[in-house]
């Protein structure tokens, strides 16, 4: 806990992105980069002597972060300790401090009755001050085992299982097929809310520590770049499979052959890679500048669309969501500690705001047909507006509304509807067996594949989640890889 009295004592406030109008000039993170000790040890503060601390709790935090134990410290000016406590559960608390949704923060027991503490917020704080003060060194280990892993992906789930089965001795290697190191960390999220510089500064790390690094390695692949799945058993003692949920869910409606539709995936690592390449001076990407952009499917990644179109200079800008707008507050259905489905303006809405004067979102939209300009070339989308109603079994269904229908301008539509599961080309390889999502079967807490040595873990084995699920799984699959290897494991 931090003051006993400090949650009465002091509101909670967050600290503020970097203004709109300037950073809709730049792809440099949103984040202020200002964090002011007295101001974090305030709302270290708030943290309550709740008794049982739900933050941390399967609710809460998926990798169990010593969330209590890092605020007091803060609280107390123990900065070097409060590191320590975050690095016990966390490999890149420098990550999830930028880009999770905090269910932490959803789970707090103040926030019952008040606002949460900012959990997030002094996350963030303390790995960025752990940098700047020096302490983030590589941890090399001091023995090695002569036991050979290879993970094949290098998202939140690969890095955090190479780190942990580096940590225990084992020689691994990571194969990835993109050009740079860090799935989804490096092409998935854009630079405004993660930074490619904080995510080269941990693989580096990782490469000081040991770990081997094998980029454009397209592991069950046909191409020029392809690596046997079937090399890696035979030179390995066990082989993870870290590949991601990369099948984007399609839109099969009317004129969806048209150009200038796109998957968001498609859209926004093109543009990243750019970025990283050349500063986008070899316009080498897909360009919202001056187009009339429609945005299909909310979400974070929804999110990260309208972001990045507003930075190329597109000319209008919407965003259509199927489902209702949230309530401003929990629902009777959505008690604490469950996650709260709520009203939330995030970055991209707020830039939007900004430039249009209005939030870009459209809730209850369905797309019903994309228009073409007789040359093959998307110029609007027809809507119709739909409603939602409790059958008699209590589920939802959906019904259009007669009389709704809307035509709207587009030069540009960008779908970001969620993924449907992995890529099977590396496990068809293998004979994997799946389950009934298509996700590579693997039970939760053991992460053993139908094959003998091979393992899964992260967004292929559960399916599309969150950054610190993915880290959770690879922590995870480390302990029962080095388990299967060595018979036991110290691995947390």
């Amino acid at each position: 806990m931090g003051k006993p009295t400090g949650f009465k004592e002091f509101a909670r406030e967050t600290e503020a992105y970097r203004e709109v109008s300037i950073r809709l000039r730049d792809y440099q993170e949103i984040f202020s980069g200002q964090h002011e000790i007295e101001h974090l040890q305030t709302q270290g503060a708030r943290c309550m002597d709740c008794g049982v601390p739900f933050c941390q709790s399967s609710n809460g935090c998926p990798i169990d972060n010593l969330i209590p134990e890092w605020n007091h410290l803060v609280y107390t000016s123990q900065w070097r300790e409060a590191l320590d406590r975050l690095h016990k559960t966390n490999n890149f608390p420098e990550f999830t401090g930028r880009v999770c949704p905090a269910p932490c923060e959803g789970a707090c027991v103040l926030g019952i009755t008040s606002p949460a503490v900012t959990i997030k917020n002094i996350e963030h704080a303390i790995i960025d001050y752990g940098f700047e003060q020096g302490w983030v060194t590589p941890a090399i280990p001091t023995s090695r085992t002569g036991k050979r892993v290879a993970v094949v992906g290098s998202g939140p789930a690969g890095l955090a299982a190479a780190a942990q089965l580096n940590k225990a001795g084992h020689n691994v290697t990571v194969y990835e097929r993109a050009d740079r190191i860090g799935g989804l960390l490096m092409y998935g999220i854009p630079n405004m809310k993660l930074g490619k510089d904080i995510v080269q500064r941990r693989v580096d790390l990782l490469h000081a520590e040991g770990i081997e690094f094998i980029t454009s390695a397209d592991v069950g692949g046909s191409g020029e770049n392809a690596i046997s799945i079937q090399s890696l058993q035979q030179e390995n003692d066990a082989v993870l499979l870290a590949t991601g949920a990369t099948r984007a869910r399609d839109l099969d409606t009317e004129g969806r052959e048209l150009k200038g539709i796109h998957r968001a995936m498609e859209f926004l690592t093109a543009n990243t890679q750019s970025l990283l390449d050349s500063k986008l001076a070899d316009g080498d990407y897909i360009s919202a500048k001056d187009k009339h952009v429609i945005v299909i499917g909310g979400g974070d990644t929804g999110t990260d669309c309208i972001g990045t179109s507003l930075r190329h200079g597109c000319k209008s800008l919407v965003n259509f969501e199927l489902l209702p707008q949230p309530p401003e507050q929990r629902a009777e259905d959505n008690p604490w500690p469950l996650w709260p489905v709520i009203y939330r303006t995030d970055y991209g809405h707020e830039e939007a705001r900004y430039v249009y004067g209005k939030d870009p979102r459209e809730y209850s939209i369905l797309t019903k047909e994309f228009i073409g300009n007789g040359e093959a070339q998307i110029e609007a989308v027809k809507t119709v507006t739909v409603k939602w109603a409790k059958d008699g079994d209590g589920r939802w269904q959906m019904e259009e509304v007669p009389g709704s229908e809307k035509i709207w301008q587009a030069d540009m539509v960008l779908l970001s509807m969620g993924f449907l599961g992995p890529e099977h080309y590396v496990s068809d390889a293998l004979g994997l067996e799946y389950d009934a999502r298509s996700n590579y079967q693997a039970e939760y807490g053991v992460y053993a594949t139908s094959v003998s040595g091979v393992f899964a873990a992260g967004d292929c084995r559960r399916g599309q989640s969150l950054v610190v699920w993915g880290i959770n799984e690879g922590r995870e699959a480390a302990r029962e890889i080095d388990r299967y290897l060595m018979g036991t494991s110290q691995l947390a």
